[in-house]
């Protein structure tokens, strides 16, 4: 079992959850968040004053997998979330060694 982490822009959230309806998911759980990778900050103009904002809003979804299907998932949110621009967000993989409950 692995967890996928996929950080994406709030706007092609819906996108991606779209595209992982079909997916072989075992659970799945959505958050807004902010930060920021390589454009550190941007700067946005207020009035006649620039000010900057740090940390960006971004949607975090956190999937499980079996392992033999982690390649798929990765495959559907990519192609769904990649827009080429500087912000797209990331993908993590990360193992789950223990999951329990009903």
């Amino acid at each position: 079992m692995k967890e996928v982490i996929a950080v994406v822009k709030p706007f092609l959230a819906e996108r991606v959850l779209a595209a992982l309806d079909r997916a072989p998911v075992e659970a799945c759980t959505v958050r807004e968040v902010k930060g920021f990778g390589r454009q550190k900050n941007y700067l946005d103009q207020y009035g006649e004053s620039e000010y900057s904002q740090a940390f960006l809003p971004k949607v975090e979804i956190s999937i499980w997998v079996e392992d033999m299907w982690v390649a798929e998932v990765v495959d559907r949110l990519v192609a769904v979330a990649r827009t080429g621009r500087m912000g797209d967000g990331k993908v993590f993989v990360l193992p789950a060694s223990e999951v329990s409950g009903g």
